[in-house]
């Protein structure tokens, strides 16, 4: 009986048909999922990989930001540092005043025991050993019935007690501006902590290749720089020779002159001589030593900081450090003319405004050099374009060109 059955066509539809709709449901479902995975296959392009020279102008950007933020802590970090020395003298002050306050207060409870075991004690203690005399009682009453002698403790100890609430005051105030440059110091430190990063992530995604390849462009570019060195040795060489000869000269006319004044007669040294001698000597003691713009008003001094700057070399830089074991650069220049009994401020953008501007065709040994249109990079210059500094993270203090970075001014401090 089974197999007399005929099978039913589902939904009424044919079987023919249905092999054709399944087909065509098929072709549909596949070319829907062709749709779907090719825009995912270039929906979101790679993005170029940048160029070696890229990369190091933008590590050199992120080094330099570095150091910008390294100067913005240098200088949050003195006025914490200077904003903490004003509490601990104000606590200190605080503490002092509130051990007299109780050293009259012992004084003033003397007088009150003295009077109660005479007999004599009245409101009068009540008063001299209340937190305020003048909220119970009126004190011109008071006074009159005092000696001289607890007059004198009286007024000591309200004229004590108001200075310690005074100094209390103070110190509140500063306490809370120290919490305010603290705050401002750890932004600054997150600041120079993050571009730091950023730099060692972008070397770290070099490949061997590309390091050699940023290594060879860095020896190129330090090439440059000696060779901008030497030609502003040679040209200071030449200046400095061309003033010594004028010197000389000078010298040579001035003696001639000298000489043909003692052997002419009275009357023609009184007329000609006597005048051209003095003009002669005006004219001259502009170009002598010590006020020629040239050279250094204190070479003793400079060379004092040189020294110290070289006992320096190979020592790492480290971001905010002054010494002995590290430096950053203006951390180093500090050190150094420190060394030579010359107190130089913390920062480059506040070094930079000491002493006298030099052209770099006359600068000297031990004169600053600054860097970057901000002047937040310094090294000490040591003399033939060359300059001791603090280069970066690292890197250790060491001798380089002064045109390895972009110059922004020169200052002479001493």
């Amino acid at each position: 009986m089974a197999s007399h059955r005929r099978s039913r066509s589902r939904l009424g539809v044919p079987s023919g048909r249905r092999t054709a709709a399944g087909l065509t449901t098929a072709a549909l479902t596949s070319l829907a999922l062709l749709v779907q995975v090719a825009p995912s296959a270039t929906a979101v392009p790679r993005e170029p990989r940048p160029s070696i020279e890229e990369v190091r102008q933008r590590v050199d950007t992120l080094y330099r930001e570095a150091g910008s933020a390294t100067q913005a802590y240098n200088g949050a970090k003195e006025r914490t540092d200077a904003q903490q020395a004003r509490v601990d003298e104000l606590l200190g002050d605080v503490a002092e005043h509130t051990e007299r306050v109780n050293e009259v207060r012992r004084k003033l409870g003397s007088f009150a025991a003295a009077q109660y075991r005479s007999g004599s004690a009245h409101s009068t203690a009540t008063l001299l050993l209340a937190a305020d005399s003048k909220s119970l009682f009126d004190q011109s009453h008071l006074l009159a019935r005092l000696t001289s002698r607890q007059q004198r403790a009286l007024t000591d100890y309200e004229a004590r007690r108001s200075a310690a609430a005074i100094q209390r005051g103070k110190a509140t105030q500063s306490l809370a501006s120290l919490t305010a440059a603290q705050e401002d110091l750890r932004a600054k430190k997150k600041s120079v902590q993050a571009k730091l990063t950023e730099a060692r992530k972008v070397l770290s995604r070099l490949t061997a290749e590309e390091k050699a390849r940023l290594a060879e462009l860095e020896r190129k570019k330090q090439a440059e720089a000696e060779r901008k060195a030497k030609e502003l040795a040679r040209e200071q060489a030449a200046k400095e020779r061309e003033e010594r000869e004028q010197r000389e000269r000078e010298q040579r006319e001035r003696e001639e002159r000298e000489n043909d004044g003692h052997t002419s007669d009275g009357g023609g040294t009184g007329d000609g001589s006597g005048q051209g001698e003095d003009a002669d000597r005006g004219d001259g003691s502009g170009d002598t030593l010590p006020s020629d713009p040239a050279l250094p008003a204190d070479t003793a001094k400079a060379q004092q900081a040189i020294d110290f700057a070289r006992a320096q070399l190979g020592k790492p830089y480290v971001w905010g450090a002054t010494g002995p074991d590290s430096y950053d650069c203006s951390g180093l220049t500090q050190g150094a003319w420190r060394a030579a009994g010359v107190t130089l401020p913390r920062t480059t953008w506040d070094q930079v405004k000491v002493g006298t501007r030099i052209a770099t065709t006359d600068l000297a040994p031990g004169d600053l050099v600054f860097f970057y249109a901000d002047s937040s990079h310094v090294g000490l210059y040591i003399g033939e374009g060359q300059m001791i500094h603090a280069p970066k993270p690292g890197a250790n203090v060491r001798i380089e060109s002064i045109f390895t970075m972009p110059l922004y001014g020169n200052v002479r401090p001493a």
